[in-house]
């Protein structure tokens, strides 16, 4: 939902050949496959299940090739968001998807939406996150993010009132809840090497 056209081509600037297509046979039969999404997570879930298509993502993960989500690409990962819901979502993995409280934990007022430039922490470093120096800028667009179960998938947190995961790295699953397509060159930079996976 929202993000197709632009994600494929910015994938295509980096070299990567892409295609935007809701068949099943094709997305199975892909190298490598991006999720990306933004909008509510209930519309977006039951589109993915109108065309037939969440146990497709599920099956897509499952066998082993890269697999990469984009802003609500990433929420729809886990188990369950509280937006309009509770509202069921992928459940490749153990979490919950939570709305910013317009109160931060300084006791300061935010703004949700969080939207515009926001700095990237790497919680661990991988052959992956290689090219993304420590608190580099990348651009957001969300009012909810994730909250996983398991700790050992976070691979970036972000501060927006409160520190949040911007970025999970699980066996073959990359996330993301900013936005590589609209983040210039260490975005892209980002893409490249997902596409140079496998």
């Amino acid at each position: 939902m929202g993000n197709l056209r632009s994600v494929q081509k910015a994938l295509e600037a980096v070299g990567a050949r892409a295609r935007v297509t809701s068949d099943p046979a094709e997305i199975l039969s892909a190298r490598s496959v991006v999720l990306p999404g933004v909008g509510a997570f209930g519309d977006c879930m039951a589109n993915l299940n109108r065309l037939g298509l969440a146990d497709v993502v599920r099956s897509a993960v499952r066998s082993g090739k890269p697999f990469l989500g984009i802003c609500l690409g990433l929420q729809l990962l886990f188990e369950e968001s509280e937006e309009f819901g509770p509202v069921r979502g992928l459940g490749i993995l153990p979490g919950t998807v939570v709305r910013f409280s317009p109160s931060a934990e300084n006791g300061g007022h935010l703004k949700v939406p969080h939207m515009g430039w926001n700095t990237v922490h790497l919680r661990k470093r991988t052959a992956f996150f290689d090219v993304v120096p420590d608190n580099a800028f990348y651009y957001f667009v969300h009012s909810y993010y994730v909250e996983p179960a398991n700790p050992d998938v976070i691979a970036t947190t972000t501060t927006y009132g409160r520190e949040f995961v911007s970025g999970i790295q699980h066996e073959n699953i990359y996330a993301f809840q900013f936005h590589p397509e609209k983040s210039q060159k260490l975005g892209l930079a980002l893409l490249k090497k997902f596409s140079e996976l496998n």
